[in-house]
């Protein structure tokens, strides 16, 4: 699945530039541009990828000091500026557009939104928004924006991929450790996901491609993704419990947005070396997702790739109505609470996603 990514603000460039370097790195070449926009110099001095600085009217290269309806106000006003960027990056060739972003922040979760629903009234292409909710331990400020950002980029994206930062991060990791195994955990899984039918060594049985990630998605909400690995037998008949192991694992262990297995429908990526894969394995592990998961629609298939392990890699779409994107919401409110807004009742509740403009 050819893609342009955006990363908006200081985390949505950092995990950008992890994506386009795993591309890189893996030789699928499914990133076919990459920027990064923010409003702070300094947070664009150590990226490698292409920058755009905005805002300098307004924040002089500051920042916006976590005040994500500056962020989106700058946005707004910088958009055309953005976008010329932009031009002839995103080419006909490109199948989707993927705006990246922390959505704590002030430029990320401000700007992310904003240049989605630009992106989206210019090309007839999904805009995808890849959103990192803060931890726990990030401050009050970071939690409301990420509510209001939300439910938001909801709106806007034709689908949030949401990866929660309290799911990939180990118990004794520093703030600086926490960060790196989230940005690699998402390279790796996203990294993998738009390399789906992209060209690659090796004739699978039943190849995903890049039609079946786009109508997976095509429903809306929140999406989560997740990924487990197994070391592989030589005779394909060995792993097709292998294959059933990695597909639970992915799903009820190692998911981005975890606990929330409800979901309106799904995609199942296997990958390993094709003379090692079970098309009955990836079937059965398939109809499991289809039983666990409560829907009807969930597509599977396979990914040649020259590996000695065997990798499911799992995507729910439609997981908005979970207990966990509640209980993050209602820590959004209290956060909002606790700064002395005046709040509406009803903006930070899971039932109407709308709020930041």
């Amino acid at each position: 699945m050819k893609v342009v990514l955006i990363g908006v603000g200081q985390a949505g460039g950092k995990v950008t530039q992890s994506l386009v370097e795993f591309d890189y790195d893996m030789g699928f070449d499914a990133v076919r541009g990459a920027l990064a926009v923010n409003t702070a110099r300094a947070d664009l001095q150590n990226l490698d990828i292409d920058t755009a600085l905005i805002g300098q009217d307004r924040v002089k290269g500051h920042g916006v000091g976590g005040d994500n309806e500056l962020g989106a106000q700058i946005m707004q006003e910088n958009a055309t500026e953005v976008l010329d960027e932009l031009d002839g990056r995103i080419t006909t060739e490109a199948e989707a557009i993927v705006v990246v972003a922390g959505l704590g922040g002030g430029t990320g979760s401000g700007g992310a939104p904003m240049l989605t629903r630009e992106l989206k009234r210019i090309y007839e292409k999904p805009v995808y928004v890849l959103g990192v909710l803060p931890g726990r331990d990030e401050g009050g400020l970071y939690q409301a924006n990420a509510g209001r950002s939300l439910k938001t980029a909801v709106r806007e994206a034709d689908s949030l991929l949401l990866v929660d930062n309290d799911a990939w991060r180990g118990s004794g990791d520093s703030v600086g450790e926490g960060f790196d195994r989230v940005n690699d955990a998402i390279s790796q899984r996203v990294g993998l996901l738009l390399a789906s039918g992209e060209a690659v060594e090796g004739v699978g049985e039943s190849v995903v491609d890049s039609s079946e990630i786009i109508n997976t998605l095509r429903g809306g909400g929140i999406a989560s993704i997740g990924y487990a690995s197994a070391q592989a037998s030589e005779d394909p008949g060995e792993n097709v419990n292998t294959i059933t192991s990695v597909t639970r694992k992915a799903l009820l262990t190692s998911m981005s947005l975890p606990n929330a297995v409800e979901a309106d429908s799904a995609l199942l990526v296997v990958a390993g070396d094709p003379q090692r894969l079970s098309r009955k394995g990836v079937e059965r592990a398939r109809r499991w997702v289809e039983d666990e998961t409560g829907s009807m629609e969930v597509r599977g298939g396979d990914f040649p790739l020259a590996s000695e392990k065997i990798a499911s890699l799992v995507v729910l779409s439609g997981v908005e109505r979970s207990a966990r994107v509640d209980e993050f919401m209602e820590r959004a409110r209290e956060a909002a609470d606790a700064q002395g807004g005046t709040t509406d009742p009803d903006e930070f509740t899971n039932e109407e996603l709308d709020g930041l403009f």
